[in-house]
């Protein structure tokens, strides 16, 4: 008994040394912020942070491998209580936010049926899924079953719906969902993200040149959401008040209602929910992500300078915009008339962008008042160039430099300076008989401009038919029901002054049409011995325009800046980036004149990838599998459940009382003709779309 007791002692007292010995041989240091770090997170172990739970988020938080804003589903307090644990600034976050990009659900037409478990990691193993659409919901909720917040649902229409006050951007729904149909962003990762071919995109957002997502806004139009129907539009377009003006619409050439009916009124719904913002008295938030130190110079202030300059000031950059004219807004507010675009409401959505802390300097022209090497001397870390296109192009032929000859963009430009104030030079005389040489909206504009101005008689020549006109269709009708009368297949030969080298006459000469030049048109063929002669007093020349790029030739740092044949700067058409590494451009300045909205669509990419450069981050080309044309599948040539339902046409002011000023022509709908015109929608995704009740 005594000897077991005094063996167990020893056995007792070499067991402790030994593992007193070992302690200290093995000994793992564990740093007590750990532990602290770990009390203040939140403990929901759901992996949004990128690491497998709070214990690995602390850690990595205390090796520096994590900032103190790590926990996705915390508030700012419990980021601070970490910082101070660490000795660290706090900073900021972007919050996540889940999103479901598809809207088929219940709608979608199966392939097959299927009876396997109720699981969509299940049903995709079995062929990609039942549904006819290869890359839509579906349906099974994996995504809902995945959050532990109760933040995404299934909604009446079998898709999954998020509660953004619910929603912490943990990321389960975006890992559960095999289709990659939800995805968690930030607000900056939103605002980057570009059309791809894989995306359950409607036929009407494919061809938007800003991409702004139609159905969803319309669906909010529908709902009475008009402020989150601003929202959306304004996260791909910040010129909301003056597209829903001035944007000939495409889309609606490609609105499968269109198929069957009259396609839907989407930019007058466009406007509607614009107008609404400004008419309610009270400006919606614009959120800012956190401020990056890095200066961006954006030279040009029109819809390419605009819409580079929002969408970086909202990715965090301080912004300086520098224009040569008085007021900002380039070819809006100076080229186009009063009565589509009323400066007011320009001015209205320009301080808008600029209320988001935009510094701009006027009266500035780069060449004459700045450099871009002077630019960079101040400290900016990139300069976008967006200067337009506002060199007209002339007739080159007799005469046209006579007394009454003027072009049309120095024509609109005058007469606007002069209308706002901003300008010295005396107003335009304006002739009793006017004619405008040209087929483009331009041309339209000084036809339309110059029957306000009181000339009694307008004419506008083309040398090819109306249906050829690169004018924007609406335009045209316009100007033909305000009396402006057409004269087509007519090109000019010459311009005829009098001894005191004003005009007179204007000889044109009729043309037939002959074989497609390189536009596609039909090239104009003259006829001979067919001239005639027109008494005029004033003629107007708008046959389009180019970009002014002279001052390269001023600057010595940029004489590697590589411009094309006609006279655009060279860029990356992938990225805009110049030839230059830290000049960026996009707009008329890079594509040559062209419409309003492709130039806010450019602003976009060219944003994007300014903000990659900044970031330091590989400035690669966008993915390859952007989406540049229609996605076949998407195209119809018939619907189904479609019943013929008037369209909800613009309000218009009575031509006899709007040819007597430049108020607004074009009104914007009343709400219920806009709720009536929303409900047309069939709400179209990839594929799949809704068919009228009346049908069902």
């Amino acid at each position: 008994m005594i000897e077991s007791l005094l063996f167990m002692l020893i056995l007792g007292g070499a067991c402790g040394s030994i593992l007193s010995l070992a302690s200290k041989i093995f000994y793992v240091y564990e740093d007590p912020r750990i532990a602290q770090v770990e009390y203040f997170l939140a403990g929901a172990n759901c992996g949004g942070c990128g690491f497998t739970g709070c214990s690995a988020a602390a850690v990595a938080v205390v090796d520096g491998k994590a900032k103190p804003t790590v926990c996705v589903i915390s508030d700012m307090e419990t980021a601070a209580n970490v910082a101070e644990v660490m000795g660290m600034e706090v900073g900021a976050a972007e919050p996540l936010l889940s999103k479901n990009e598809c809207s088929g659900g219940t709608r979608a037409d199966d392939r097959y049926t299927y009876q396997g478990a109720p699981s969509c990691r299940a049903a995709e193993a079995l062929l990609g899924g039942r549904k006819v659409c290869t890359i839509g919901c579906l349906g099974y909720g994996d995504c809902v079953k995945s959050c532990i917040f109760d933040a995404i649902h299934m909604g009446p229409d079998g898709f999954p719906v998020a509660d953004e006050a619910k929603c912490v951007g943990c990321g389960a729904c975006e890992t559960a969902c095999p289709k990659g149909i939800v995805h968690v962003r930030t607000m900056s990762e939103r605002l980057l993200h570009f059309n791809q071919e894989d995306d359950a995109l409607a036929p009407c957002q494919q061809t938007c040149p800003a991409e702004i997502d139609i159905p969803k806004y319309i669906a909010q139009v529908r709902d009475g959401d008009y402020a989150g129907a601003v929202n959306t539009i304004r996260e791909r377009n910040p010129l909301l008040l003056s597209c829903g003006r001035v944007c000939p619409h495409p889309c609606e050439d490609y609105c499968r209602r269109g198929i069957e009916d009259e396609a839907v009124s989407i930019n007058q719904l466009k406007r509607f929910a614009a107008d609404y913002e400004m008419h309610s008295g009270e400006r919606l938030p614009i959120p800012c992500a956190v401020p990056t130190g890095k200066k961006v110079a954006v030279v040009g202030g029109g819809p390419a300078g605009l819409s580079c300059a929002y969408f970086l000031r909202r990715l965090g950059h301080d912004v300086t915009i520098l224009d040569a004219m008085p007021k900002l807004g380039g070819m809006i507010r100076y080229g186009i008339p009063e009565y589509r675009l009323p400066k007011e409401v320009l001015q209205w959505e320009i301080d808008g962008i600029l209320n988001l802390g935009i510094d701009y300097r006027s009266n500035a022209t780069l060449g004459a008042d700045f450099t871009t090497a002077s630019l960079r001397e101040e400290g900016f870390d990139a300069v976008f160039l967006g200067v337009g296109a506002w060199n007209d192009y002339t007739l080159r032929a007799e005469g046209e430099d006579l007394n009454g000859c003027y072009t049309g963009i120095d024509f609109l430009t005058r007469f606007a300076r002069h209308q706002q104030g901003d300008s010295d030079e005396d107003a335009i005389p304006i002739g009793k008989k006017c004619v405008v040489i040209g087929g483009g909206n331009t041309a339209i504009d000084c036809v339309r401009t110059l029957v306000r101005l009181g000339a009694e008689e307008v004419s506008l020549v083309y040398r090819r038919t109306r249906k050829e006109m690169p004018a924007n269709d609406v335009e045209i009708e316009a100007a033909d029901h305000e009396g402006v009368k057409f004269h087509f297949l007519a090109a000019p030969v010459r311009v005829i002054g009098d001894e005191n080298d004003q005009v007179t006459h204007f000889e044109f000469q009729k043309c037939e049409l002959g074989e497609p030049d390189a536009s596609g048109r039909r090239r104009p063929v003259p006829i001979e011995g067919s001239e005639t002669l027109m008494e005029i007093d004033m003629l107007v020349t708008a046959i389009g325009q180019g970009p002014d790029v002279s001052f390269i030739e001023k600057e010595d740092a940029i004489q590697n800046l590589q411009t094309t044949r006609w006279n655009t700067i060279d860029a990356d058409p992938e990225i805009l980036q110049s030839s230059v590494p830290y000049i960026f451009t996009a707009g008329d300045s890079y594509t040559g004149a062209s419409l309003v909205v492709e130039a806010i669509g450019g602003g976009r990419r060219a944003a994007r990838a300014i903000h990659m450069y900044l970031s330091e981050e590989e400035l690669v080309p966008v993915p390859k599998s952007l989406q540049k044309k229609h996605i076949p599948e998407s195209l119809f040539e018939s619907v189904n459940g479609v019943v013929q339902k008037k369209r909800a046409e613009m309000p218009e002011m009575d031509v006899a009382e709007r040819i007597q000023s430049f108020e607004e022509a074009d009104l914007v709908l009343e709400e219920s003709d806009a709720l009536a015109e929303a409900n047309r929608c069939l709400g179209c995704c990839r594929i799949c779309y809704n068919k009228d009740k009346e049908a069902a």
